[in-house]
């Protein structure tokens, strides 16, 4: 494994993806959607977002971008937010 790679921690359970989960879960609650209304517009089962909201499921960048263009918020200042919350 090149170097670089080993300080890199991919944990369902760290601090980042508690705080990230936890503004998911905000900001699809401030746009007013049930999980099943948010998965309706992204054309997934209702439990994909139970399981990303849930900490069982990471989300790669371009699904987030999919789903925050999907509850409305803006994603710059979303990540704003998440960096605020995890420095």
């Amino acid at each position: 494994m090149p170097p670089r790679a080993r300080g890199l921690r991919k944990s369902l359970h760290s601090s980042g993806q508690l705080a990230l989960c936890e503004l998911l879960v905000a900001a699809r609650k401030k746009a007013g959607l049930t999980q099943q209304q948010l998965a309706n517009r992204l054309r997934t089962p209702q439990s994909f977002v139970a399981k990303y909201e849930g900490g069982e499921r990471r989300l790669d960048v371009l699904e987030l971008l999919q789903i925050l263009e999907a509850i409305g918020a803006d994603p710059m200042r979303f990540m704003k937010a998440l960096i605020r919350r995890i420095a």
